[in-house]
């Protein structure tokens, strides 16, 4: 364990680096706060053991700053008698170890050390146990302990802390935008901003100005300077989503600034200095989009520095326990649910199906099942019936009241006008969660204001067919 003891007063400073070197620690000192400041940002140490009142940077403002910048180790504060509000102040504000009144007791101190260096032990165990878990099961919002993820996670290790571009590939909903937060908040830019261009919902007159940014009156409409993603994610990281769907002279530009790393608005005159990190997406395969002519061979070899590519789910299925589990902890929060858990009968139901919308479609499934069961756990019941297996039946053509007596199911009959037959299924969704129009709502994937419209428009025409049936009486 390294102690760095930090004390205006020479002699004292020296008697107590003699006494805990003794007790088997490595010991640096320093004569005030702001020698103490430039040797922690050097180097590391395991305890600080400062003096309070000392002249150019006192304790608490050695504290304070290491504390601001995320390098504050247990701190162990010296302080007179007259100063002893002022250390209690600091501990408690500045999350200081613990402090010591002068003259200095040594089995107090020697007691302090020791829990100190325990302390410091267990926290350095605790983020190496965070860092291995980040990399295992979890990593941000990806999930995944299939190899295929391992594989990613270990890639993502090795790339974020460096500057290098990204491109990320795999099918449409796999969690490409996923992978990039990842490398952004396990970056030096963590504590820039992440900033997310779809190219492919932008309309091709507009994702240069939404990219770079213009100048007002740079075109009509124009009517005032804007920045754009790239001004925007100075000191961060931009991310480019279906790089493949960028017009190709955009493409161009875009090769440009990564090659010189300046942009300028449109209608600017003044270069723009870009402090950007570029990590791009695509769901084509690179090499045929080039062959097709949809991305342009340059900017591909500048961007594919390093490649992450993502399996589909339908190939690490294994996965999805993990996945829902974590998925179920989102959903109770979004929806105020409370399921439990998920039955093995429902994950078994999902690995049967074949996810061709991967992660994405499996969040939808998800959802929709948890706002269904509500406080139960989930079973494949409340799975959508566009993906439950169809039931093996006796009669291939079950009657509609044989259809109507099984519980969460709408009989239809042919020659029912689509009125009727929403009219029915309304009904019954109302049934099933009691009257409660709010979770009716999210069933159905309607507003709650159109369910109530209907509502209504149903009412009027059964009032206006009992008057119809008493006048033909």
């Amino acid at each position: 364990m390294r102690v760095l003891i930090v004390d205006d007063e020479s002699s004292h400073r020296d008697y107590l680096a003699e006494v805990v070197k003794g007790w088997g620690f490595e010991i640096e000192t320093a004569g005030d706060g702001e020698e103490a400041l430039a040797l922690m940002n050097n180097s590391s140490f395991d305890i600080l053991l400062s003096d309070l009142m000392m002249p150019k940077m006192d304790g608490f403002e050695l504290l304070r700053r290491l504390r601001a910048q995320g390098t504050l180790p247990p701190a162990i504060l010296m302080t007179a008698f007259g100063s002893l509000e002022k250390a209690l102040h600091t501990i408690h504000e500045l999350d200081g170890f613990w402090f010591l009144e002068k003259p200095i007791d040594l089995t107090a101190l020697e007691l302090l050390l020791k829990r100190a260096g325990a302390h410091r032990r267990l926290a350095i165990e605790n983020e190496e146990l965070k860092r291995q878990l980040s990399f295992t099961g979890v990593l941000g919002n990806l999930v995944g302990q299939a190899s295929a993820m391992q594989e990613v996670f270990a890639m993502i290790r090795q790339v974020a802390p460096t500057s290098a571009a990204v491109l990320i590939t795999g099918e449409s909903g796999t969690g490409k935008e996923l992978v990039a937060r990842a490398l952004h908040s396990n970056s030096r830019r963590a504590q820039g901003p992440f900033v997310a261009i779809n190219c492919a919902a932008l309309p091709e007159a507009l994702i240069e100005s939404e990219i770079f940014g213009h100048e007002k009156g740079a075109f009509t409409g124009a009517v005032e300077r804007r920045a754009g993603a790239m001004e925007n994610a100075q000191g961060g990281t931009l991310f480019l989503d279906e790089l493949g769907e960028m017009p190709a002279a955009m493409q161009a530009k875009l090769l440009r600034v990564l090659e010189d790393l300046r942009f300028r608005r449109i209608g600017g005159k003044v270069e723009i200095q870009a402090d950007v990190r570029i990590l791009a997406a695509t769901n084509r395969d690179p090499l045929k989009a080039i062959k097709d002519g949809k991305l342009r061979e340059d900017l591909y070899y500048r961007l594919n520095v390093f490649q992450i590519h993502l399996p589909p789910l339908r190939e690490r299925k294994e996965d999805i326990p993990l996945i829902v589990d974590a998925m179920l902890v989102m959903m109770n929060r979004k929806h105020e649910t409370k399921v439990p858990s998920a039955s093995p009968a429902f994950l078994d139901a999902l690995a049967e199906l074949p996810w061709e919308g991967n992660v994405r479609e499996l969040r939808n499934v998800v959802e929709r099942a948890v706002i269904i069961a509500g406080d139960v756990p989930l079973e494949p019941k409340h799975i959508g019936h566009g993906y439950r297996r169809p039931a093996a039946a006796a009669d291939p053509k079950p009657e509609r009241s044989e259809a109507a007596e099984q519980p969460g199911r709408v009989g239809v009959d042919v020659g029912m006008t689509i009125d009727e037959a929403e009219r029915l299924l309304i009904e019954a969704t109302l049934e099933h969660t009691g009257n409660n129009k709010t979770r009716a709502a999210s069933i159905l994937g309607i507003s709650t204001k159109t369910l109530h419209v209907k509502l209504r428009q149903y009412r009027l025409e059964e009032s206006a067919a009992g008057e119809e049936e008493a006048v033909d009486a």
